[in-house]
Protein backbone atom coordinates (compact mmCIF):
# COMPACT_ATOMS: atom_id res chain seq x y z
CA UNK A 1 0.00 0.00 0.00
CA UNK A 2 1.30 3.44 -0.93
CA UNK A 3 0.87 6.87 0.24
CA UNK A 4 -1.66 7.81 -1.97
CA UNK A 5 -3.71 4.58 -1.13
CA UNK A 6 -3.57 5.28 2.41
CA UNK A 7 -4.60 9.19 2.18
CA UNK A 8 -7.96 7.59 0.03
CA UNK A 9 -8.33 4.84 2.71
CA UNK A 10 -8.86 7.69 4.95
CA UNK A 11 -10.02 10.67 3.38
CA UNK A 12 -6.88 12.87 3.94
CA UNK A 13 -3.96 13.83 1.57
CA UNK A 14 -0.62 12.81 1.25
CA UNK A 15 0.65 15.97 2.62
CA UNK A 16 -1.82 15.80 5.60
CA UNK A 17 -0.13 12.14 6.25
CA UNK A 18 3.89 13.56 5.70
CA UNK A 19 2.92 16.87 7.64
CA UNK A 20 2.02 13.99 10.21
CA UNK A 21 5.37 12.37 10.51
CA UNK A 22 6.99 15.12 10.26
CA UNK A 23 6.24 17.01 13.24
CA UNK A 24 5.63 14.13 15.19
CA UNK A 25 1.66 13.68 15.17
CA UNK A 26 2.31 9.87 14.43
CA UNK A 27 5.44 8.36 15.30
CA UNK A 28 8.28 7.78 12.17
CA UNK A 29 7.02 5.83 9.60
CA UNK A 30 9.27 2.73 8.46
CA UNK A 31 10.77 3.14 5.27
CA UNK A 32 11.90 0.32 2.58
CA UNK A 33 15.78 0.77 0.82
CA UNK A 34 14.22 2.72 -1.35
CA UNK A 35 12.89 5.35 0.82
CA UNK A 36 9.12 4.33 0.73
CA UNK A 37 6.75 4.56 3.48
CA UNK A 38 5.90 1.04 4.65
CA UNK A 39 2.52 1.32 5.78
CA UNK A 40 2.20 -1.67 9.18
CA UNK A 41 -1.21 -1.68 10.88
CA UNK A 42 0.55 -0.15 13.46
CA UNK A 43 0.79 3.06 11.55
CA UNK A 44 -2.09 2.92 9.93
CA UNK A 45 -3.98 3.20 13.39
CA UNK A 46 -1.37 6.29 13.81
CA UNK A 47 -2.56 7.64 11.05
CA UNK A 48 -6.73 6.79 11.61
CA UNK A 49 -6.33 7.81 15.40
CA UNK A 50 -4.67 11.14 14.37
CA UNK A 51 -7.19 12.07 12.10
CA UNK A 52 -9.83 11.25 14.50
CA UNK A 53 -8.59 13.20 17.65
CA UNK A 54 -8.02 16.34 14.70
CA UNK A 55 -11.58 16.12 13.95
CA UNK A 56 -12.56 15.90 17.44
CA UNK A 57 -10.46 18.68 18.05
CA UNK A 58 -7.75 17.56 19.48
CA UNK A 59 -4.54 20.00 19.26
CA UNK A 60 -1.52 19.21 17.00
CA UNK A 61 0.69 19.54 20.54
CA UNK A 62 -1.72 17.26 22.29
CA UNK A 63 -1.06 14.72 19.04
CA UNK A 64 2.88 15.44 19.43
CA UNK A 65 2.52 14.65 23.09
CA UNK A 66 1.04 11.31 23.04
CA UNK A 67 3.28 10.26 19.93
CA UNK A 68 5.86 11.35 21.70
CA UNK A 69 5.47 9.42 25.04
CA UNK A 70 4.61 5.69 22.40
CA UNK A 71 8.48 6.19 22.04
CA UNK A 72 10.09 6.57 25.18
CA UNK A 73 11.43 3.95 27.45
CA UNK A 74 9.49 3.16 30.56
CA UNK A 75 6.48 3.76 32.03
CA UNK A 76 4.47 6.62 29.56
CA UNK A 77 1.07 4.46 29.38
CA UNK A 78 -0.42 6.32 32.01
CA UNK A 79 0.61 9.57 30.56
CA UNK A 80 -1.22 8.75 27.35
CA UNK A 81 -4.30 6.95 29.00
CA UNK A 82 -4.42 10.33 30.86
CA UNK A 83 -4.54 12.68 27.50
CA UNK A 84 -7.17 10.29 26.02
CA UNK A 85 -8.85 10.76 29.53
CA UNK A 86 -9.16 14.67 28.55
CA UNK A 87 -10.26 14.48 25.50
CA UNK A 88 -13.19 12.61 25.67
CA UNK A 89 -13.91 14.06 28.46
CA UNK A 90 -13.85 17.30 26.37
CA UNK A 91 -15.95 15.84 23.85
CA UNK A 92 -18.18 14.53 25.98
CA UNK A 93 -18.73 18.08 27.13
CA UNK A 94 -19.11 19.57 23.17
CA UNK A 95 -21.78 16.09 22.60
CA UNK A 96 -23.84 17.71 26.00
CA UNK A 97 -23.48 20.98 24.69
CA UNK A 98 -24.54 19.93 20.93
CA UNK A 99 -27.30 18.23 22.05
CA UNK A 100 -28.63 20.92 24.62
CA UNK A 101 -28.06 22.61 21.15
CA UNK A 102 -30.33 20.23 19.27
CA UNK A 103 -33.23 20.22 21.68
CA UNK A 104 -33.39 24.24 21.59
CA UNK A 105 -33.60 23.63 17.67
CA UNK A 106 -36.36 20.81 17.54
CA UNK A 107 -38.58 23.24 20.19
CA UNK A 108 -38.15 25.71 18.39
CA UNK A 109 -39.21 23.92 14.95
CA UNK A 110 -41.78 22.36 17.29
CA UNK A 111 -43.53 25.68 18.28
CA UNK A 112 -42.85 27.93 15.58
CA UNK A 113 -46.12 28.07 13.74
CA UNK A 114 -47.96 28.44 16.72
CA UNK A 115 -45.33 31.30 17.97
CA UNK A 116 -45.65 32.99 14.27
CA UNK A 117 -49.65 32.94 14.45
CA UNK A 118 -49.49 34.09 18.41
CA UNK A 119 -47.50 37.48 16.76
CA UNK A 120 -49.52 37.66 14.02
CA UNK A 121 -52.52 37.72 15.68
CA UNK A 122 -51.39 40.42 18.30
CA UNK A 123 -51.53 38.01 21.02
CA UNK A 124 -47.86 37.80 21.42
CA UNK A 125 -45.22 40.62 22.03
CA UNK A 126 -41.65 40.92 21.91
CA UNK A 127 -41.80 41.10 26.05
CA UNK A 128 -43.87 38.42 26.57
CA UNK A 129 -42.28 35.36 24.59
CA UNK A 130 -40.94 32.92 26.57
CA UNK A 131 -36.93 33.35 28.20
CA UNK A 132 -35.68 30.36 26.90
CA UNK A 133 -32.17 30.29 29.04
CA UNK A 134 -34.93 30.05 31.78
CA UNK A 135 -36.46 27.42 30.76
CA UNK A 136 -35.22 23.77 32.97
CA UNK A 137 -34.69 21.79 30.04
CA UNK A 138 -32.57 24.85 28.13
CA UNK A 139 -30.58 25.59 31.02
CA UNK A 140 -27.03 25.21 31.66
CA UNK A 141 -25.88 22.84 33.91
CA UNK A 142 -25.13 25.45 37.05
CA UNK A 143 -24.32 24.15 40.23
Amino acid sequence: MNSKDVAKMFGITVDTIRYYERVGVIPPIEREENGYRIYTKRTLNWIFLAKSLRNAGLSVESLIEFASLSQMKGNRRYAQKQILKDQLQEIDEKIDEINKTRELLQYKIDTYDEHIALFEAGKLSDDQVEELWKMKHFKNNET
